[in-house]
């Protein structure tokens, strides 16, 4: 007995693709930032006072604290959009024998 398959596929137009492309190179992005920042971070030679330590340490968590902000209000934008420009619903049917 044949049984039907139905596939849902959807087709992005040209603004589909511009925004899921925005969106993977913005995370691309955000990922190599946090990335370069942490080398650099730990790369800092010892400061000279434990102010200073506390300082490197402070800063250093508020810089990381605004790449996560950033990069989360970005990829719920951007991912907003990529979602909304998706295409419309298509039924394929194949017959499986």
């Amino acid at each position: 007995m044949p049984r039907v398959i139905r596939r849902e596929i959807r087709r992005r137009g040209f603004f589909g693709w511009i925004f899921l492309t925005l969106f993977v190179a913005f995370n691309c992005f955000m990922l190599a930032w946090l990335v370069i920042y942490l080398t650099a971070l730990s790369g800092n030679p010892e400061p000279l006072s434990e102010a200073g330590k506390a300082g490197a340490v402070i800063g250093g968590g508020i810089a990381i604290m605004f790449l996560f902000i950033v990069w989360g209000g970005g990829a719920v934008v951007l991912g907003f959009f990529a979602l909304l420009t998706r295409g419309s619903k298509t039924i394929v049917e194949e017959i499986e024998r």
